[in-house]
């Protein structure tokens, strides 16, 4: 009887109970940790949407400030108020660089680190939005490379995740940083020698581009060892008595015949270029001092290593000749660039969510007429489609007649290398800049305070906040990341710093530039508080081109329409 009683009460009661179970998986499942973590991204979201004001008026202030490498003065006065005023705590002066500042908040791990470049480039100087050559200050240096805007994205994404960690109570710490001096490959070895990098779990670096997109593995980049070469003469009378003279002026000439001969018979990788940074003071006096400073890039760190070598022979052949003595200072350093795979993946599925911008008319107007002033190869405007995710360049040596082994071409040289070999990193790049433009040069600085850039900030900013969320809530992913740092990134290569113990930052470099341009620029400072762009402040019609350039633009889409009719057929 008590089995019966007990079989008929369960009987009763199952359904019951199997509804209540029901009704529990499914509260369940409302606070699953994907769905949780989805819920918290569109929030981040939101925040970075509804802050764009904030990120333009970051943009537009650093693009007028205008400084070149190692002299970012007014850059760090304004980013590290900026962030003391969120809460941030800021360790200034960092490796010995003025400009260089490292701002923490949160406490725990994981620790993410999120930088990006805030120098520009010389004699650069250019107006906004506007499609032809319009300095702001004649001669003057400007963003004719974007680092005005990585800033930006970096700060408004971080403050969107700031906001929901408080309010979740999510642990971990994030890490601003700028990157000084990139454009000397001046800083970042630095870093990582110094030991500021020792602790952090992932690194984010941001960098303009024309499209939203990021990459993995080898990035297709040279390294490099950025060097002067110092020669010392004896002065004289160069028309009373030269034959008194040792001319360090001849050396430094010598040793660059040299090397420009010996270039035919060097590795096809090698990139290398110099400028003559002192070339003596007067004519009529026999240069006793002069000096070239060099860049050496190449694939890997072994070919840089023997390359500089081969330089610092050339520069002792030519003190030989001239019968002056040399000494040489090396004033920056970039391993080739190499990212992370599980990390980009993470990105890239969020770049998937985001999507490009949609450009105005002004915006796309705005592109090409810069694209035909500039003769860029392609006339097509800005990107309306997402790039693939980037894949690793082929590091397989390629055998060249002779059976020489040769490694694939390189181009640039980015220092974030040297950060990227020493944890798992990424570089998310995003579409602020025109397709097609030279690089380094004052055409790429046309579309930095204009809408073009603040939209692709504010996206950039977007993918940025959601993967943050995911390293923060999806240990995994980081997990994942350092097993590929170190089973197959470092596996074979291991990092060693193209700098030594006894290298310093050479934070005197730009100084006299600076010196002369920087009472130029400051009229032209922006003032947010007056004005809601750069661009109205500078009085500039959003885009201005010349009525040549219209008719350009306008025969160029009637071709390319035309030649669409023409493909549907």
């Amino acid at each position: 009887m008590k089995y019966c009683t007990n079989l008929l009460f369960g009987l009763f009661f199952l359904p019951a109970l199997l509804f209540g179970q029901a009704k529990k998986t499914t509260k369940s499942n409302d606070h699953h940790p994907s769905d949780r973590i989805e819920k918290l991204k569109a929030e981040a979201v939101a925040a970075v949407e509804a802050n764009k004001v904030q990120a333009q008026q970051i943009n537009d202030m650093l693009f007028s400030f205008a400084e070149l490498g190692f002299q970012e003065e007014e850059s760090f006065k304004y980013l590290t108020t900026l962030l003391e005023k969120e809460g941030f705590t800021v360790q200034k002066g960092v490796a010995g660089i003025p400009t260089a500042w490292i701002a923490t908040w949160g406490s725990g791990k994981p620790l993410i680190a999120v930088g990006s470049d805030i120098d520009c480039i010389p004699k650069a100087s250019q107006k906004p939005g506007v499609a032809y050559k319009d300095p702001i200050v004649e001669g003057a240096p400007g963003h004719g490379e974007g680092h005005n805007s990585g800033q930006a994205l970096n700060i408004v994404a971080v403050l969107a995740v700031k906001k929901l960690m408080e309010r979740d109570k999510i642990p971990g710490t994030l890490m601003l940083w700028p990157g000084v001096a990139e454009e000397l490959v001046g800083t970042k070895a630095f870093y990582i020698r110094d030991g500021y990098f020792k602790n952090v779990d992932a690194c984010i670096f941001t960098h303009v581009g024309n499209n939203l997109s990021v990459s993995w593995g080898d990035n297709g980049y040279n390294g490099l060892i950025s060097a002067r070469f110092n020669f010392e003469g004896q002065a004289a009378h160069a028309a009373g008595a030269p034959w008194r003279g040792r001319s360090a002026l001849d050396a430094v000439e010598l040793m660059n015949i040299g090397w420009n001969f010996r270039r035919e018979h060097l590795e096809l990788t090698q990139r290398s270029h110099y400028v003559i940074s002192d070339g003596g003071d007067q004519p009529n006096v026999v240069p006793s001092k002069a000096a070239v400073w060099y860049y050496f890039r190449e694939r890997t760190y072994p070919k840089i290593k023997k390359l500089f070598e081969t330089g610092i022979k050339m520069a002792e052949g030519a003190a030989l000749m001239t019968d002056t003595k040399f000494t040489y200072d090396i004033l920056g350093s970039a391993w080739p660039v190499h990212t992370n795979r599980p990390i980009a993946a993470a990105m890239y599925e969020n770049i998937k969510k985001v999507g490009l911008p949609t450009w105005s008319d002004d915006d796309q107007l705005l592109a090409r007429a810069s694209q035909i002033e500039l003769q860029a190869p392609k006339v097509e405007g800005l990107a309306t489609k997402l790039d693939s995710m980037g894949m690793p360049t082929s590091s397989a040596p390629v055998v060249m007649m002779g059976g020489q082994a040769m490694t694939p071409m390189g181009g640039g040289s980015d220092d974030i290398a040297d950060i990227s070999w020493s944890l798992p990193t990424i570089v998310l790049r995003y579409p602020s800049n025109i397709p097609g433009l030279p690089g380094h040069h004052w055409a790429n600085a046309i579309s930095m305070a204009t809408p073009i850039a603040h939209k692709g900030i504010v996206y950039g900013a977007k993918a940025e906040a959601m993967t943050l969320l995911d390293l923060l809530l999806k240990p995994e992913i980081i997990k994942e990341a350092w097993a590929y740092y170190k089973d197959e990134q470092t596996k074979d290569i291991k990092y060693e710093s193209l700098i030594s113990s006894k290298e310093q930052p050479a934070i005197y470099l730009n100084k006299k530039i600076m010196a002369e341009f920087k009472p130029k620029l400051e009229p032209f400072y922006y003032n947010p508080s007056k004005y809601k762009t750069y661009l109205e402040q500078l009085g500039i019609t959003y885009p201005t081109l010349r009525d040549d350039q219209r008719a350009a633009v306008k025969k160029e889409v009637e071709k390319s329409t035309a030649a669409k009719v023409s493909s549907s057929r």
